[in-house]
């Protein structure tokens, strides 16, 4: 639902969730306040001591106090737990109870003080489980003050405060005026500033250049215009991905009609190729994975890597010009020696420099293959994050080849970076002189394997035989025209429903339009649809069958924008400015289709079970 607004802005917190916070809390000060009145039943009678009259007194005030709490957030979970993500209206008395129950935290801060200066108070002389128990007290307190404090902090939006221009019928806004201009520019500038400073905070821990400036722009942008036409919270995300998990698994389990079959078998040369690709997929699969080093190999090997590491490394390592980086103790090249079979002897390049754009890779000789391999690595630090998720398209243009067309820009520029080394620095043409009758190919996984298929379309004139082995590469790498020109050279490799393959902008765009529908017409309360989505995500079972507003309507009604939709849509939303005056249901796609490259082979299993 759309964000909660109170204090005159919006917060990334809806009115629907207070149900689980408030019934802990509830379920805290419920105990709390028994304890107190036992506490005070059992020494009633017994204040004569030094500061007793003080300690009456408080406890007096803190029974009632937890009174009144108590009471105001029975009222607030009872409220929050009205209506459906969609429909807020039963819960539209909420501010004020909030405000109510914010407003009790002033005396409750001031009793903690209190209770603070007169545990600490040395001529107090009463009984010492009184004063244990308003220790006790006085910590809750500062507890939950604290807590509270920390909680504002994360539902704290920074756009929250930009005015809304509500759109009434009749009334038409001259998009083309300078003042409606520098709005939207200011809008969507200060939505970009704050992204990019929760990426600077996220990536406090690295060095900084300007590489990193320009992709921090880059990326706070993608991720402005990502989310700045929905009005969503965190928690209405999380219960549509658990909605979505389920509608998913009830269509897998629905016995399916039988698909009609093509009467005719694949050639026995297709499926000769298919099975050399394969078994070349299995083997070049070492030398991808060997590529993250130390953490793969201690991965499958969590009782013996470390020993074997220790013992067999040390000796083994090239000389120095062979490799670029660093590699402390030798743990990256003793996992790639013991993962790839290969000698030290056999490596032609290391490099494990790691900087955004810049990625570690490996050129090796594999005898058994007879072929110069050049590994890329994948994602493993932050750098690669962020190299990932400089998901702009831009132009790749070679010379001599017709299929030009858009690609990753962020895998573009680390493929780049690799090609550069290569051929500049004469690694290839090491390669080549020492075994010239091998053949080249390139291979890497996930962030490694998309640099890879970039790279092979780079080579590919200089090297018109080589092949490539890109495993689960990301899926927005290739435009259409591209993707169909590496068919002839490049193999992807998919394993069963992994998530990486599936990434593009366009998929990302449709994942949230699919969570916006099924959120937006279910019947269910939010909080019922997170406790059992969490149960149903722990334990398995059968997926809930949550009523919505679809049940029941044909294929040409789906397809159009729901009413309970376009609530959560940012040009109906309280809270953020917008200037589009068309419905974004309706609007063309933001971002060109990106495809896989080359060739797909997808392995599934033959029959698998959930749980």
């Amino acid at each position: 639902m759309p964000g909660l607004v109170v204090f005159g802005r919006r917060w990334a917190i809806g009115s629907d969730d207070f149900v689980l916070p408030g019934a802990f809390e509830l379920f805290v000060r419920l105990v709390w306040w028994i304890g107190i009145l036992v506490l005070y039943a059992v020494h009633k009678g017994q204040f004569n001591c030094p500061g007793g009259r003080l300690l009456h007194s408080y406890l007096i005030v803190l029974i009632l106090l937890l009174a009144s709490i108590i009471c105001v957030l029975s009222a607030l979970v009872y409220i929050s737990m009205q209506g459906t993500i969609s429909n807020p209206g039963p819960r539209k008395s909420l501010p004020k109870v909030l405000y109510t129950r914010l407003l009790l935290y002033f005396p409750e801060l001031i009793w903690a003080v209190l209770g603070a200066v007169w545990v600490s108070d040395s001529s107090v002389r009463c009984e010492k489980t009184v004063i244990n128990a308003i220790i006790g007290t006085v910590i809750a307190s500062w507890v939950i003050i604290v807590f509270t404090i920390i909680g504002v902090l994360i539902v704290f939006d920074p756009l929250g405060g930009k005015k809304t221009l509500y759109l009434t019928d009749g009334v038409s806004r001259n998009l083309e005026s300078s003042q409606s201009g520098q709005l939207l520019y200011n809008v969507k500038s200060s939505a970009t500033r704050v992204w990019e400073k929760r990426i600077r905070l996220l990536c406090c821990c690295i060095v900084q250049d300007d590489d990193h400036r320009v992709a921090f722009t880059s990326i706070a942008e993608l991720f402005r215009t990502y989310f700045s036409d929905t009005d969503l919270v965190p928690s209405d995300i999380a219960a549509g991905l658990i909605l979505l998990h389920q509608e998913q698994d009830k269509m897998e389990s629905c016995p399916k009609e039988p698909e009609e079959v093509l009467c005719h078998s694949p050639s026995s040369l297709v499926t000769d190729d298919l099975d050399v690709e394969l078994e070349n997929a299995a083997h070049y699969m070492l030398f991808a994975a060997a590529a993250y080093g130390w953490p793969y190999y201690v991965y499958t090997s969590p009782f013996t890597a470390l020993c074997k590491l220790k013992g067999d490394c040390c000796g083994n390592r090239p000389t120095d010009s062979d490799i670029t980086g660093s590699d402390r103790h030798n743990f990256h090249f003793g996992s790639i020696l013991n993962i790839t079979g290969l000698q030290y002897r056999d490596f032609i390049h290391i490099s494990f420099h790691n900087k955004i754009y810049e990625i570690p890779f490996f050129v090796a000789l594999d005898h058994k293959k007879e072929a110069i391999v050049v590994a890329v690595r994948g994602t493993l630090s932050f750098e690669d994050i962020l190299t990932d998720l400089s998901a702009d398209c831009e132009d790749l243009t070679l010379e001599d080849v017709l299929e030009n067309g858009f690609v990753h820009k962020g895998i573009t520029q680390a493929a780049t970076y690799i090609y550069r080394k290569l051929i500049n620095d004469g690694i290839l043409n090491q390669a080549f002189t020492i075994a010239p009758e091998y053949k080249l190919v390139i291979v890497g996984h996930s962030l490694g394997g998309g640099t890879a298929a970039i790279l092979a379309i780079m080579l590919r004139n200089s090297f018109p035989t080589l092949k490539c082995y890109a495993f689960s590469p990301p899926g927005g790498l290739l435009s259409k025209s591209l993707a169909d020109y590496t068919k002839h050279f490049i193999i992807s490799v998919i394993v069963g429903k992994d998530l990486v393959a599936r990434l593009s902008m366009p998929n990302m765009e449709d994942l949230k339009r699919r969570i916006v529908r099924i959120v937006a017409n279910c019947n269910r309360p939010k909080y019922q649809i997170l406790l059992r989505g969490c149960w149903y995500e722990v334990f398995g079972g059968d997926p809930d069958d949550f009523p919505t507003e679809l049940d029941g309507r044909n294929q040409e009604a789906l397809s159009q924008p729901l009413l309970a939709e376009e609530s959560l849509m940012v040009h109906r939303s309280p809270s953020y400015n917008t200037l589009e005056d068309e419905s974004h249901q309706n609007s063309p796609p933001q971002y060109p289709h990106l495809y896989l490259p080359g060739k797909i082979i997808h392995i599934v299993e033959e029959s698998s079970s959930r749980r």
